[in-house]
């Protein structure tokens, strides 16, 4: 009888050794959704990208800077991208560039086309351009790009103008649309719905008209930096690697929207090497100069410098930048803030998909050496450890390697069962947490496989 049933038990492990080998260890998204392909009532989905997302040409040549041709986007250090500064009312200028295309895919690396094509060729949804003829009982997709580099404030006033044109195609003055963003695009869609084209960063009083708000149904968050980066903050101290070349801190403060993704003041994003937090001002332009970070690092101000053909010149530059800076910092402080003043009752559902699986810069460290304050990125960076103090955890969080999964969910702690900060509205329907780093997150296929759910559910 034994004999027997260790026959029949394996012959039932068999049996079930062989469903497991000849299943699939990833969703078939066609099989999935084959059905969906054919409904045809649902609302246009319209697609940002974020930050460095979108293509950018010189508009009087025709030539991209951004990305580029290969050599350049591994050689170079992109000072190209520089915007002007007025020196008179302290805006940022573009200048000649402009964005003519999402990045889908560059020297290898698929960024977003991924998921375009998962709408078009899994969703049914048809690729489509505003102003262009719509056909009653289809589906569209829209790609909304932007040069990433302005005033995110801007940027939603252009997406408000992109928007309404949809509605107008559509020849409904009511429609509804689907908002995917990834990173830095999600502040941008936030913003257009708290304000629409309005520009509120001039004062404290963020006067929400939900302008945005009337016209989105529901708004996915991709990778969306909710209360800021850290990484953000090292990047402006240290620049950011692309390729065999980094892009300069002096670069990047030209550019309006890097600011707008500095850590949020309620975050403990500063601590000393015993890990208790500072009281320090990231939005204060007097902390900058007194870490000597940015354009106040010795090393960047003499590359600012050596630019130009006269010393006065660029002397004249560095005040003019100074000036800026301190201005700019202002402004990001109202953006971050304008996010999370409360909002009434009736706001499109916010869903969050985002990477817990990589650590990710969440608080740098203050250090005194022979009386100095140095500055530590990163944990093995610290030369005079405090026993007792876990520096990884303390400096290094959960996340995406560039956004944390507290700062994507718009909580100030990780701990999940702490409340939200009182200050902090955040109205989150779900999330989806996903083993992704942060740029490969729109390739990723359970993010594609619950994306479409999402979308295509009445619910």
């Amino acid at each position: 009888m034994k004999r027997l049933a260790y026959i029949a038990l394996g012959a039932v492990l068999a049996l079930f050794g062989n469903y497991y080998l000849t299943s699939s260890t990833e969703p078939d998204l066609q099989r999935l959704y084959m059905q969906s392909m054919a409904v045809e009532d649902q609302p246009p989905v319209v697609f940002i990208h974020g930050i460095l997302g979108s293509r950018l040409k010189d508009e009087n040549t025709d030539e991209e800077l951004w990305f580029g041709p290969i050599w350049n986007l591994l050689f170079d250090h992109h000072y190209d991208l520089v915007m002007d500064i007025n020196p008179d009312s302290l805006q940022a200028e573009p200048g000649e560039l402009k964005a003519f295309a999402i990045a889908d895919n560059t020297a290898g690396k698929d960024y977003y086309g991924n998921v375009l094509r998962t709408l078009e060729e899994v969703g049914g949804y048809e690729k489509a351009t505003p102003g262009q003829e719509i056909r009653p009982q289809s589906k569209y997709f829209y790609e909304f790009y932007y040069d990433w580099r302005l005033d995110n404030a801007i940027n939603a006033a252009h997406l408000a103008d992109f928007i309404d044109r949809i509605r107008l195609d559509h020849g409904d003055p009511d429609l509804k649309v689907d908002i995917i963003a990834h990173s830095m695009g999600g502040l941008i869609a936030r913003y257009y719905i708290r304000y629409g084209r309005a520009d509120v960063l001039d004062s404290n009083d963020f006067p929400e008209n939900m302008y945005g708000g009337q016209r989105v149904r529901r708004v996915i968050l991709l990778g969306t930096p909710s209360l800021g980066s850290v990484k953000i903050l090292n990047a402006f101290i240290d620049g950011i690697q692309v390729g065999f070349r980094k892009i300069n801190t002096e670069i990047l403060v030209t550019m309006p929207s890097m600011f707008q993704l500095l850590p949020h003041p309620i975050t403990d994003w500063i601590v000393t090497a015993r890990g208790a937090p500072l009281n320090r001002d990231i939005f204060d332009i007097d902390t900058w100069r007194r870490f000597k970070w940015s354009i106040f690092d010795e090393d960047t101000r003499a590359r600012i410098l050596s630019r130009y053909d006269s010393a006065a010149e660029g002397e004249a530059y560095l005040e003019t930048l100074e000036a800026y800076f301190g201005k700019t910092l202002e402004r990001a402080r109202r953006f971050v803030w304008s996010l999370t003043v409360p909002l009434p009752d009736e706001h499109p559902q916010l869903i969050v998909f985002g990477g817990d699986c990589a650590l990710t810069p969440a608080r740098i460290l203050v250090e005194e050496v022979d009386g100095i304050s140095e500055i530590r990125m990163y944990p093995d960076e610290i030369t005079q450890p405090v026993m007792g103090v876990d520096y990884d955890a303390l400096l290094l969080e959960p996340g995406d390697g560039a956004v944390t999964k507290s700062s994507l969910l718009g909580r100030n702690t990780l701990d999940p069962s702490v409340p939200r900060h009182e200050y902090i509205f955040f109205p989150l329907h779900h999330a989806f947490l996903l083993c992704e780093k942060h740029d490969s997150l729109t390739g990723n296929i359970s993010f594609r496989d619950n994306l479409l759910n999402t979308l295509l559910s009445l619910e």
